[in-house]
């Protein structure tokens, strides 16, 4: 049995994984490959698919499988996997700090630190007492609810699949999720039904000016109404650690508007979710194997 690591997994997984056949990197290998590991830079499309005659199992180190062509695969006999329990501490925690530093103003203080202004005068403002509002409420939202009732605020939330969560208030539309809210964060896969859903006609429902936080997928938000609604002032801030293509496009809108905060896609590479996301991958080739389904 030969294993492809695709992507960037821990470097503790391959020799793992010799257990179960030989391990390698070099993606030239892709017709002998039996099993493939990616995370989000490889695209299991349809072409990739067909390129791999042997190949019977992918995993998808991390939550959503977009990247992958689920159907055709299946179709191919392929068994299709991903690791969604193992990333939700470590995209909870960016949301939560892209969430905290718009209102501490931190990047605008250490901006001003480093060119010698002092901004004293910049108050800051408190998540207590304030409105979160998730779209999604999975493993990650949920993580992010805890971290938010801590600080002492009120979590409503909005998903088509939930009706109840311990976790959130939950709302029956999206308009009425976002009617309050002075924060949104998106936890959503990407679908027909989500595309674009973050946009004016949605904001225009929202009584106050929210910061919008994306750590889930960046086509949910509509980006050129996204810098509209920054623009005049009817989106407080925007701070996402997504993009339509890693790295963006450089006419992608978002790089060039103002009050946003951008990181790189990190939200899953954290040093511990990486190990997670290994242990959970040579867990589920185990049991597959044990089960005689390889």
């Amino acid at each position: 049995m030969l294993i492809l690591i695709s992507d960037a997994f821990d470097t503790t997984l391959g020799p793992r994984l010799e257990a179960f056949g030989e391990v390698t990197t070099d993606k030239s290998r892709l017709k002998e490959a039996h099993i493939v590991l990616v995370r989000s830079k490889t695209k299991c499309t349809k072409e990739y698919i067909d390129e791999a005659p042997n190949l019977k199992l992918i995993i998808r180190g991390g939550v959503g499988i977009d990247n992958i062509d689920k159907a055709y695969a299946e179709s191919k006999g392929i068994i299709v996997r991903n690791t969604p329990k193992s990333s939700s501490i470590a995209v909870a925690e960016l949301a939560f700090t892209l969430m905290i530093s718009t209102p501490c103003h931190l990047t605008a203080y250490h901006d001003g630190m480093k060119h010698g202004l002092w901004l004293k005068n910049t108050k800051r403002n408190e998540l207590y007492g304030k409105t979160l509002c998730l779209f999604g409420i999975g493993n990650i939202a949920s993580r992010v609810a805890v971290l938010a009732k801590a600080f002492g605020m009120s979590v409503v939330a909005y998903d088509k699949y939930v009706q109840s969560s311990p976790h959130a208030e939950m709302k029956a539309t999206p308009e009425a999720a976002v009617e309050d809210a002075d924060y949104v964060s998106l936890h959503l896969p990407l679908t027909d039904e989500t595309r674009g859903m973050v946009n004016k006609a949605l904001i225009a429902h929202c009584k106050k000016k929210p910061v919008i936080i994306n750590t889930g997928r960046a086509q949910c938000v509509d980006a050129d109404d996204m810098v509209a609604l920054l623009e005049d002032g009817s989106v407080a801030w925007y701070a996402t650690d997504v993009y339509p293509t890693d790295p963006p496009a450089e006419d992608y809108p978002i790089l060039k508007a103002d009050n946003v905060t951008l990181t790189p896609h990190v939200g899953a590479n954290s040093v511990e979710n990486l190990v997670r996301i290994g242990e959970e991958t040579f867990d589920i080739i185990s049991e597959l194997i044990k089960g005689e389904k390889l």
